[in-house]
């Protein structure tokens, strides 16, 4: 199974639909409810539910996710002589849940099989598809809300400007970003001086960069100093981005609550100030890419 704990937990959907096929003396009777084995909607529902819930039992690389709401329904295509199924879910999690809404497809369309099988040799399952699928990185309206943005990163560390360490915390997020389609201008590395790190951000912002993320200094030493430089330099916090960073890395290390990671806006650039570790760096900036792209459009009044 794929390792989905850098994952955000957030609300997936999908929809999946598929078709069996028939005659059309097969078709009467359905609509008239005189099949030999009883009521063919209300079991093939109840099988499709059963079966949604087992996904990850019949498919080894499933993972196991909580089925939060989970619709079915059936639709007679007369000219077409088909019985159409679909299938809704949502679930809030780490993984999509478009298996779920396929399985359920699939057994339903098997019950209605074995159903109407004493009746009719031509059945015929056919078309099971995923028709939408949202949420997580994979979703359109979130993610092209990255595309094309820029970015520099600022690295706040005097060992690594003192060339004593090697820095891993600016290398991360540049790839992250890089992935989200944002085009990275520059990565600087400054002594962890409130002069340097400020002076680094008044000439960024003039230059209107879309993003600009601060690595380092966001901790409680003597000299941390990120945080308390950029902290009045900025119009308007944005409090939600550090608290949903410390949140995600919450869940997997007990330290992150120690971070003093802080978020806001100067003018249209957006500054971000993440943990100087290369692991607090990647945890905090997956927590909120692409979705922080977002900000953008608000900043320049498109609202939601």
């Amino acid at each position: 199974m794929n390792d989905i704990t850098g994952k955000r937990t957030t609300l997936r959907f999908a929809e999946a639909e598929g078709f069996v096929y028939c005659q059309k003396e097969t078709i009467e009777r359905i609509k008239s409810n005189t099949l030999p084995k009883g009521d063919l909607f209300g079991v093939a529902k109840a099988s499709a539910l059963l079966g949604a819930k087992k996904t990850a039992d019949l498919i080894p690389h499933c993972h196991p996710v909580t089925i939060d709401s989970f619709s079915i329904q059936f639709e007679i295509i007369e000219e077409k002589n088909a019985v159409r199924i679909l299938t809704q879910a949502k679930s809030i999690g780490k993984t999509g849940i478009e298996m779920e809404a396929l399985t359920g497809v699939t057994v339903a369309a098997l019950v209605i099989y074995d159903l109407l099988k004493p009746i009719d040799k031509t059945l015929e399952i056919s078309s099971v598809r995923l028709l939408e699928k949202k949420g997580g990185k994979t979703d359109k309206q979130i993610a092209k809300f990255a595309f094309g943005s820029t970015a520099k990163i600022l690295v706040c560390s005097d060992s690594c400007f003192a060339g004593n360490k090697e820095d891993g915390s600016g290398k991360v997020i540049a790839e992250l970003l890089k992935e989200e389609g944002v085009d990275v201008l520059e990565t600087k590395i400054v002594p962890d001086e409130p002069t340097e790190i400020k002076d680094t951000i008044i000439k960024w912002t003039s230059e209107k960069i879309d993003l600009i993320v601060t690595t380092g200094g966001t901790g409680l030493g003597p000299r941390d100093n990120t945080t308390d430089t950029i902290k009045p330099m900025l119009e308007k916090e944005i409090p939600g981005i550090a608290e949903v960073m410390r949140s995600f890395g919450q869940d997997r290390t007990p330290f992150a609550m120690l971070s003093r990671s802080i978020a806001g806006n100067i003018g249209k650039s957006i500054i971000i100030a993440v943990p100087g570790s290369t692991n607090g760096a990647k945890e905090s900036m997956t927590a909120i890419l692409p979705a922080i792209f977002h900000a953008k459009k608000m900043m320049i009044g498109e609202g939601h």
